[in-house]
């Protein structure tokens, strides 16, 4: 069973970072793109950041500038890196990845991780 586990969320302070990771565990899958979403209470969910297989990265205006999405050090992992971070960053965020597996081509979830920018 293919699983996407984020981790890295908390409590920072207006002004400061945070570093978000997810990892996709499990076998038989092949990964096409990974990227990262968030949602803030009452809001839809959005696309934060998108990277695919060759590399290229593509961003929200919200976060452009501030978020840098890259494959983490481990193979199919995915960093999110964010800086100058607001109180309006403040949501929930998701790993999102769009993988071939045994069961076909889907789109798979992270459970979550929460960041809350506070002072």
């Amino acid at each position: 069973q293919v699983q996407l586990v984020e981790s890295g969320g908390g409590l920072v302070q207006p002004g400061g970072s945070l570093r978000l990771s997810c990892a996709a565990s499990g076998s038989g899958f092949s990964i096409y793109a990974m990227g990262w979403y968030r949602q803030a209470p009452g809001k839809e969910r959005e696309l934060l950041a998108g990277i695919i297989s060759s590399g290229r990265t593509n961003y929200a205006d919200s976060v452009k500038g501030r978020f840098t999405i890259s494959r983490g050090n481990a193979k199919n992992t995915v960093d999110l890196q964010m800086n100058s971070l607001k109180p309006e960053d403040t949501a929930v965020y998701y790993c999102h990845a769009h993988m071939a597996t045994r069961r076909g081509t889907g789109d798979y979830w992270g459970q979550g991780t929460q960041v809350t920018v506070s002072s």
